[in-house]
């Protein structure tokens, strides 16, 4: 394994020393990521979400619901409940264009580009705070920002020892356990802390269940002008599949419905449910180590490095029905056709059986990053960068086949693929006071990428002589330039005002490769980012306004058109643009009382789209046959034109309460704009509440219960459309009608989580 060295993470953690009684006590500063983040003079769009925000939210949710009232942001659940698969959404960007890290540290998959949360369950616990970067934002290592940057960092070290015992439960079995444990300085040099958590529940659709447990550790040594601090954190995911959505009609009568490990009659009721596969599971284990270290070289530089490796296992296994035996590398067999007297009387030839696959995967992620800061009089400086290298085995294995006669080895596999990445990245970024409060900033990277995917892939390429399974033989190189700069202003000490521009690059997802035409190889996307912000502080009142246009260049969009053997794929759109302004503002009422607020109003367009519909009649032979259609400027899919986020605080004495409010407009489930393949608006609302009190003997306990979607409202977040184009008499010369069927992914109705956290 190749690692290119090096780049910025952890931030400055200094030690003061002074003898008291013979003993020292420590003053240990907040961690910082320096290179990575963004600071009050910065011109970039961004929120900060603090260790005391966090856990005013963090029940046992995954991390995107406690950032759901964030500008901008909105969650989804395949269970219903915001516990297992979950994503978020900024910008209307999905997950694979979101920059996540953690210290710095990229945490995207390497080919996906996503963050699957599900694999490092409360996580939150053992977070110091979040970023998050709407935009392009700053130069950041790992896949490109698209729309987003959610920067984390984990816990800073104590230095007095500390105890935590928590737990929750509530609708849907839900439950959450966590300990968490410190020890607090130890020698005047070292520290550890550590933590455990189970989170379980059935989820609020059927079968929807989650099985979670994670782990966080870290060892920290603290010296006059170093700091060093291992950290390692995990976590492994048992899931029930919940992965497909419902249609309306289904919606209507059972919102519950889990269509997922259906078994079906394959005889006289053929294709009516009779039953549900068990082990119809995702299962994956997924850990992490980081090395950290901060050297302060003189008194304005200082140097951060970090070495990391991530280390991925898992499966997923499902009840398939009617599926063709070649596919998976098995031979059509004959079986007997018995008669009325139990005789056999012929012999059919079965091509199609039911079976259970089970799909694997196999990763390493390793490299390192580094940064070089200095900071004096009107120069705040960074040079840094990072080189990672990821390998993952894609392989299958047919477990079983219903009857099957012939040779069936244990753990038959029937496809093998192995997909490689070489990521390497170095910038400078600069920040120059110019006179008073006015400050210029620039920020330039350079990014290399070489992917590989070799093997066979676990499609089926009907249309090769001899058909076989599809080959893969990707190897790609991509250079890319990333220039940002920007002004930004202090007025006053009320006033402030920003502006700034933007450019990234991105590659394609493996399955823009692997779902894309054989013949035909995805382009690179390209995004342009324009900003322009004003703030206005005072003791009791905020305001900040953000005006933004992001014009992409051969975005990546799903369109409807379909590959060689059928299936759904992202062709590039040569033009489209995000353009919107948000808004923010939050008062104290009183000393007790409080109200924050923000909007999100936006356009989002895809200019001359020609998308693709199936067509479909039972008479005719021909697979796969397509409609084009010449729909003009379009809505781009899942992008709400208007969104908004109240938060009603209050906090006297011990007691703590929050009413948050979501409101999302309608939202496209593909680019044609058919209301018939929409989500509906919805307003949400989310009552928590929780009472702190002191005990002898203990430092303090906090009791507390949430109730999710207060007002019991029926609403989706997440679906998908199968617009189909449907000719009555086979005759494509005739007008074609075009006719829905999407699936949604429906959001449980009032539910109500209870906790009970001991801190000592």
């Amino acid at each position: 394994m190749t690692i290119a060295a090096f780049v910025a993470v952890n931030g400055v953690i200094c030690a003061q020393q002074s003898a008291i009684d013979s003993l020292k006590t420590v003053d240990l500063q907040e961690v910082q990521v320096v290179s990575t983040r963004a600071t009050a003079k910065t011109p970039v769009a961004f929120t900060n979400v603090s260790k005391e925000q966090i856990q005013k939210q963090n029940t046992g949710v995954d991390l995107p619901f406690l950032l759901l009232n964030t500008p901008s942001v909105l969650t989804t659940s395949d269970a219903g409940a915001g516990i297992g698969y979950t994503s978020i959404r900024v910008r209307g960007t999905d997950a694979s264009r979101i920059n996540v890290t953690t210290n710095g540290i990229p945490m995207n998959d390497a080919e996906s580009h996503s963050v699957y949360w599900v694999n490092t369950p409360d996580l939150a616990t053992s977070l110091e705070d979040i970023q998050v970067q709407r935009g392009v934002g700053t130069s950041a290592n790992g896949s490109g920002a698209f729309g987003a940057s959610i920067n984390m960092r984990t816990q800073n070290s104590s230095i007095k020892p500390y105890g935590e015992v928590s737990g929750a439960y509530g609708s849907f079995n839900s439950h959450k356990e966590m300990v968490r444990v410190g020890t607090g300085l130890l020698g005047n040099h070292w520290a550890f802390d550590a933590r455990i958590s189970n989170i379980g529940s059935d989820g609020y659709r059927d079968r929807a269940s989650s099985d979670l447990k994670s782990y966080f550790a870290q060892a920290t040594y603290f010296g006059q002008t170093t700091t060093l601090k291992f950290i390692t954190f995990g976590g492994r995911e048992k899931t029930y599949h919940a992965w497909d959505g419902i249609s309306l009609k289904k919606l209507e009568e059972d919102r519950t419905y889990n269509p997922n490990g259906a078994i079906k009659d394959d005889n006289e009721n053929k294709g009516k449910v009779i039953g549900f596969y068990d082990d119809q599971i995702d299962y994956y284990r997924q850990t992490h180590y980081q090395l950290l270290l901060n050297q302060r070289l003189a008194a304005y530089w200082q140097l951060n490095v970090a070495l990391h490796y991530t280390k991925g296992y898992g499966y997923y296994q499902e009840y398939k029905n009617g599926r063709t035996l070649k596919e998976y590398g098995l031979t059509p067999y004959y079986a007997p056709v018995i008669n009325e007297d139990g005789v056999v009387d012929d012999y059919k030839l079965i091509k199609k059986q039911n079976l259970i696959r089970k799909k694997i995967v196999d990763s390493h992620f390793g490299g390192g990053v580094f940064s070089v800061d200095y900071n004096r009089n009107r120069w705040t400086a960074s040079i840094g960068g990072g080189g990672n290298y990821y390998t993952n085995d894609h392989y299958g294995q047919v477990l079983w086949v219903k009857n099957y006669i012939g040779n069936l080895a244990p753990d038959h596999e029937y496809y093998r693929n192995n997909g490689s990445k070489t990521d390497v990245n170095i910038y400078a970024k600069a920040n120059y006071r110019i006179c008073g409060g006015l400050h210029a900033y620039a920020d330039m990277q350079y990014r290399y990428i070489h992917y590989t995917i070799d093997g066979v892939n676990d499609k089926w390429d009907w249309t090769a002589t001899p058909e076989q399974p599809q080959r893969l033989d990707v190897n790609k190189h991509f250079n890319f330039f990333n220039p940002k700069a920007g002004l930004f202003w202090q007025i006053n000490t009320n006033h402030s005002a920003y502006a700034s521009f933007a450019m990234t690059n991105k590659e394609p997802t493996r399955n823009n490769y692997t779902d894309g035409m054989f013949t035909k190889l995805p382009k690179a996307e390209r995004l342009y980012d324009y900003e322009l912000g004003y703030t206005y502080r005072s003791e009791r009142f905020t305001a900040g306004v953000n005006l933004y246009y992001m014009n992409y260049k051969d975005q990546l969009v799903l369109n409807g058109k379909l590959n060689e053997i059928g299936e759904l794929m992202a062709e590039n759109v040569p033009n489209s643009y995000r353009m919107g302004i948000e808004l923010s503002a939050g008062v104290k009422i009183t000393r007790w009382l409080d109200w924050n607020v923000n909007a999100t109003l936006s356009k989002n367009k895809i200019k001359d789209y020609v998308g693709y519909v199936s067509d479909y009649d039972e008479n005719w032979d021909e697979l796969y046959t397509q409609t084009e259609v010449e729909v003009g400027d379009t809505p781009i899919a899942f992008s709400p034109k208007f969104m908004a986020n109240s938060n009603i605080g209050v906090n006297f004495g011990g007691f703590q309460a929050n009413l948050l409010t979501q409101y999302v407009s309608r939202q496209y489930l593909d680019n044609f704009a058919r209301k018939e393949d929409s989500l509906d608006a919805y307003c949400v609302s989310t009552l928590s509440a929780n009472y702190t009190f002191s005990v002898p003997s203990i430092k303090n306990i906090t009791v507390g219960a949430t109730v999710y979607n207060l007002f019991n409202k029926k609403y989706v977040t997440n679906g998908y459309s199968q617009t189909a184009a449907i000719y009555q008499q086979g005759d494509k010369q005739l007008e074609a009608q075009y006719v829905s069927d999407p699936r949604f992914y429906p959001m449980a109705g009032t539910n109500v989580l209870a906790t009970v956290t001991i801190r000592f």
